[in-house]
């Protein structure tokens, strides 16, 4: 790639110059071209800088807000903005293929859907689309894994707020609840959002009058009370690569990577779980990102998948544990040219080689009006403290969370004893960051 000069640049553009990255350095790693080209769908500064490191051709496809930071960089780019797919679509499609792209990796939740349609035009594989709207739609999800034999709990959708109440009253008069025992929760998730956007559990009749029409319609479910985990997994040719167990301190707050003896004892039963599902979804490479409840009884409950990247920078956590780049392994299970000698090569063994615990905890104020950042002496002075992303706040006045709310920045932490980190990141949600 020609590198171009910040002379060269409009002064609006080369304000965007990055001088730590490869493609500005002229340090990137060069590209092999009997190996794949790929489209990151979406944008990520992490997946591009683990890109410029990696030996495949890469191309961004974004919004158009990103052509500037690409120009300034000299990094790829395809401006495209990812709206509901429509009559259009097809276009993005023919100028990767023309492009000589072999294949496009979503970056995050609503570029899923994009991947597939684009993915069934350069792989000619048309059930690759349809496979894409059960990584998106979660009812069809949890049906398509019904119909695979994987247990999910009672679930329905609701189109308005008298739906809710309906499957509230029907779950607790199975659970023959009697009149003063109090209902068993439920939870109300959009169909096609990210991890907990959206996500609500309702306690009583009365909380459901606090949902907006326009978060309608809504996929409804049974609670499940057990232990709730997360998995990456890494797929090539039908087979699991590599799998990595995250374990959540509490959903929405707190991840680590690896996870605790008590909960990496399952490891045989999760890994045959992950295969079933493989087999149900017919998937045959790529990254998927699956949420599971183990229950009191040891019944191990599915409660939706993902085909894309986790929150919570659960990439860079696991970075951080292994030493190997998550986005450059999915680069590589992606990849239609990669071998099976290659891609067993790139990994390590799970846990085994992992150096130590990397957990991250997202910071929500716990007051209603805060004028600065304060970063708690409890939390900085441990050894296990790394770094933070917190910023000033810009106002004083706290929004009210919604559902389960937006985190206003991660802590990262990095220790040797899996314990001691579980219990230092349940220790933050008492702390107070912002004052």
């Amino acid at each position: 790639m020609s590198i171009t000069s910040e002379k060269q640049l409009p002064e609006a553009v080369a304000a965007w110059r990055d001088p730590e990255l490869d493609s500005v350095k002229g340090t990137e790693t060069p590209k092999d071209p009997n190996k794949g080209y790929i489209a990151l769908l979406g944008w990520s500064v992490n997946a591009i800088k683990a890109a410029q490191k990696f030996d495949r051709r890469y191309i961004v496809v974004a919004p158009e807000w990103a052509a500037d930071f690409c120009t300034a960089n000299n990094i790829p780019f395809i401006s495209w903005d990812f709206v509901r797919l429509n009559d259009r679509s097809m276009e993005i499609a023919e100028k990767l293929k023309e492009e000589g792209v072999d294949v496009a990796i979503p970056l995050f939740e609503e570029t899923v859907e994009w991947s597939g349609a684009i993915n069934s035009v350069l792989l000619d594989s048309p059930r690759m689309y349809g496979q894409s709207i059960l990584f998106r739609d979660k009812a069809l999800m949890k049906r398509r894994a019904q119909l695979g034999g994987i247990r999910v709990g009672i679930f329905e959708e609701a189109h308005e707020k008298d739906d809710i109440v309906r499957f509230m009253k029907r779950v607790n008069q199975t659970l023959l609840k009697l009149d003063g025992d109090p209902d068993d929760p439920i939870h109300v998730k959009a169909f096609d959002k990210a991890g907990c956007l959206g996500h609500r559990m309702i306690r009583t009749l009365e909380e459901i009058e606090h949902i907006p029409d326009e978060e309608y319609p809504l996929l409804m479910e049974s609670h499940l009370s057990g232990w709730e985990f997360a998995v990456e997994a890494w797929i090539h040719d039908g087979k699991i690569q590599f799998l990595n167990i995250s374990e959540y301190v509490t959903l929405g707050y707190s991840v680590f990577v690896p996870a605790t003896n008590e909960l990496e004892s399952w490891r045989n039963a999760i890994t045959k779980q992950i295969e079933l599902l493989i087999k149900t979804f017919d998937i045959k490479f790529g990254l998927i990102h699956p949420e599971y409840f183990v229950t009191a009884d040891g019944e191990m409950y599915f409660g939706e998948v993902a085909y894309r990247p986790p929150g919570f920078k659960a990439f860079e956590l696991i970075e951080m544990a292994y030493g190997f780049n998550a986005y450059q392994a999915s680069m590589l299970v992606f990849d239609p040219k990669s071998t099976k000698e290659e891609v067993a090569a790139f990994f390590p063994k799970e846990v085994v080689d992992a150096k130590g615990y990397a957990g991250c905890f997202g910071v929500y104020p716990r007051r209603r009006v805060v004028s600065k950042l304060e970063m708690p002496k409890e939390c900085v002075d441990h050894p296990y403290f790394v770094s933070h992303e917190l910023h000033e706040p810009t106002e004083e006045t706290v929004p009210d969370r919604s559902a389960f709310g937006t985190h206003w920045g991660l802590l990262f932490f990095f220790g040797d004893d899996p314990i001691k980190m579980r219990d230092l990141l349940k220790a933050q949600e008492d702390l107070d960051f912002y004052v």
